[in-house]
Formats: structure tokens, sequence, C-alpha cells
């Protein structure tokens, strides 16, 4: 199976990530890596692995990168991943027996998010389609992200993936904001019908900061992490605070 597959990452000055996420994905004979043109040594430390096919291409957004990224891949089987998405061991052991199933066209995993290195006891990361047959795929826009679409029958792996992001804080509050200019604009621009409970609450700019730190601290076991649960409760609520602050700007036409 993992002869099948090509691992694809989209990076942008991801230096202080990527070589964790490369070192697991050393089985892979091509891994295509889209890089937005970084400015950081992310592209030396790339070169430094034969396996690594560079393609540079300038953001417009993730959508149109992903499925730029698509286009490059020549396996039956694509593995979609961040650059700060480590795969565990148990995950490629997994992913190596899964069997030659043809009514199975992509597979779900969970993640383990990890604040410095060490994983949280929970997160508010949804599982997502990481694997999947290129043929029945394409990415379409979703608020500040990307939306996989698949056409076909679906499956769950049972092992993990780590989101082990160590960039500074910096460069996470930069992207947090245009992430979250894009969301404001996608949630005052849909449908309330259309909107899922989280997005309405999220909406109303007020409650959802509170919600997600109670949440993050409480619901998700983050208090038992000590430091660094509090530290993901306080960066969760940042982010939501970012897009209330966002929402009362365009609500009010200020930019």
């Amino acid at each position: 199976m993992l002869q099948q597959i090509t691992p694809l990452i989209l990076t942008y000055n991801e230096s202080l990530n990527i070589e964790r996420t490369i070192q697991k994905l050393t089985w892979a004979t091509k891994i295509i890596v889209i890089d937005s043109y970084s400015t950081d040594n992310t592209l030396e430390i790339l070169q430094t692995y034969p396996q690594v096919k560079i393609f540079q291409r300038e953001f417009d957004t993730h959508t149109q990168q992903w499925n730029y990224g698509l286009e490059q891949v020549k396996t039956e089987w694509v593995l979609s991943l961040d650059a700060d998405y480590v795969l565990t061991d148990q995950l490629i052991k997994e992913i190596k027996a899964l069997p030659p199933n043809l009514a199975i066209d992509s597979y779900f995993t969970r993640f383990k998010y990890c604040v410095f290195g060490h994983p949280l006891r929970g997160t508010i990361l949804p599982p997502r389609q990481i694997l999947f047959k290129k043929e029945k795929a394409i990415y379409i826009d979703d608020g500040h992200t990307q939306l996989l679409k698949i056409n076909g029958q679906f499956a769950y792996l049972s092992n993990y993936i780590l989101h082990d992001d160590r960039k500074p804080l910096t460069r996470w509050l930069w992207a947090q904001d245009r992430y979250m200019i894009i969301e404001a604009k996608k949630l005052l621009e849909t449908s309330t019908l259309e909107l899922s409970l989280g997005d309405k609450i999220r909406q109303q700019k007020i409650l959802a900061p509170f919600i997600i730190f109670f949440y993050c601290l409480i619901l998700k076991g983050g208090i038992l992490d000590g430091w660094r649960g509090w530290y993901y409760a306080f960066q969760r609520t940042l982010a939501e605070i970012l897009l209330s602050i966002r929402l009362i700007e365009k609500n009010n036409n200020l930019y």
C-alpha cells in the first residue's frame, strides 16, 4: 500500500516544523511539496531528502494550492498533510497494512494536538480525510480554509497524527488574523440555515470565546495538562476573539 501513496504537503516558511514531518515519510518513493516561495531555510531542509520534489507557486488560496498539488501526483493514493502534521509509527503501520479494498475511497484520521512537542489529552481539531484516491478528490473553498470533496466511500483509521506546530506566536497571530478575515466574510455572507450550530454561535460574536475556553480547558481535559493545557485554551480563545473583532469591523463597515 505504501508504494501506491504520494504524500502531498504545502509549505511557507516551515523550517521549524518540516523536518519532523518529512522524517516520518521516508518510506515514500516521492514526496510532493508545493511551496509558496519560502524565505527561511525550508527549501534547504527539503533538498536534503532525495524523495522530495518541490514545486513553487505563488499563494492565492489554500484550495487552489492543494488542487495544483493534486495535479502533480501520479500515484493512485494521496496522503494530504500540513507541514506540522507528524505521522506516528502506529499510523504508518496501519496504513501499510490496509487491504486493497476498492470499495473505500478515503480514510479519516484523528489528531493529537501538541504544545511544544507534548501531546494534549484533547483537541478541538476534527478528524480529517488525509488519505484518498486522487481520481475521486477535489478541494473546494470553505471559509478561511479548504474542504476536500470526495466522491465515494470512506472509513476511519484507528491511530493518530500529531499536530505539532513549533512556529513562534507572532507567526501564529499573523496567520490567525488572515484566517479570521476570511472566516468573518463566510459567516456574514452565508445563510443562517446553512451554518452549523457552532458557526451560528460564532456569528453572535460574544459567546464563542467564553465557550471555547471552557470547552478546551474543562470538557477536553486541558486543565489536566498543566500549563500546556492553559496555553492551548488561551490560544484557541484568542483566535475566537480575533474572529469576533473582525465580525464587528465588517458589521460596521470599518474597513
